[in-house]
């Protein structure tokens, strides 16, 4: 089968190649999907479970690509809750191969059904951006109604599920990004937009949470921003700046059917929309994944037509 593997670490991206690789088996409580189509990270290349298993062996060549929308084609042994033919989506461990290839093993556990009214690219946008976005709101955030949201990258991927989200459970919502992202960032619910190259992101004054996908010299000072009580949600890392009187908290995010199934239902009924930016073929993704110019959103390779 086709994938898109890596095999050299020094090489980074740069190393990304189309290449022939051994179709999977199902291990216990797995399930081989057919991918349709299949998201990216660009910082995969960087993380130590790309090279090596659980057990710290080198396991490249590598597949690179760890969420997805497709069909499920066969069940492991001890296998539940999912069956044959069945549409699903979701986030494939971070230590085994991944979507960016014709078929995967995942464990279904890490799946959810995906509706048949929504499409597989949009389906394959939403595990990463979604879950990310929700857990970091609503499970490491506390956010409730009324408060105030400082969010950055409000014109990315995550930042505008994140916006939408927030805006969604009463919160007031600050985006954050370039000056170009202003208009994206706005059409995507934020209340507020600030140019962090031209404005004085002080001058927004106090806000309750902080989710911060930048880190450096824009998180200490975002953390100064901070109510007492507030959150500092970083997804880049322990965060090298904490509020006077709050939480400082960051996460990985995690694979969860419920939550999935709540983001699925938003997209479905309108209250959430997904930030797309591109779409390729397997056949260029290598191209589509190093792209020459800044984009903002989510780049999905569409394994099957």
């Amino acid at each position: 089968m086709k994938a898109i593997v890596v095999t050299d670490q020094a090489a980074g991206t740069a190393g990304m190649k189309l290449a022939e690789r051994p179709e999977p088996s199902a291990a216990i409580n797995d399930v081989i999907v057919e991918v349709h189509a299949s998201g990216y990270v660009p910082t995969e290349v960087e993380w130590p479970s790309t090279w090596t298993d659980r057990a710290a062996r080198d396991r490249a060549p590598s597949i690179l690509g760890h969420e997805l929308a497709g069909v499920v084609t066969a069940l492991g042994y001890g296998t539940t809750g999912l069956s044959v033919g069945q549409r699903v989506f979701g986030i494939s461990d971070w230590h085994r191969d991944g979507t960016l290839t014709e078929q995967v093993a995942i464990e279904a556990r890490n799946l959810a059904p995906l509706p048949g009214d929504v499409d597989f690219t949009v389906g394959a946008s939403l595990p990463i951006s979604g879950l990310t976005a929700w857990q970091g709101l609503f499970d490491h955030g506390r956010l409730r109604a009324g408060q105030r949201v400082l969010a950055h990258g409000a014109a990315g991927a995550v930042g505008t599920i994140v916006t939408q989200l927030a805006r969604e459970a009463g919160a007031y919502v600050i985006g954050t990004g370039r000056a170009a992202d202003r208009q994206k960032a706005l059409d995507f619910g934020a209340h507020e937009f600030v140019d962090l190259e031209n404005d004085a992101l002080e001058d927004v004054g106090g806000v309750d949470l902080v989710f911060d996908v930048i880190g450096g010299d824009i998180q200490k000072r975002s953390a100064g921003l901070i109510r007492a009580g507030g959150t500092l949600v970083s997804v880049v890392g322990p965060p090298e700046a904490r509020p006077t009187d709050g939480l400082a908290v960051d996460f990985v995010v995690e694979s969860d059917r419920r939550q999935l199934c709540e983001i699925v239902q938003r997209v479905r009924d309108g209250r959430l929309r997904t930030n797309i930016a591109n779409v390729a073929t397997l056949d260029d993704a290598v191209a589509a994944l190093n792209p020459t110019e800044r984009i903002t959103g989510k780049t999905i390779i569409r394994v099957r037509p």
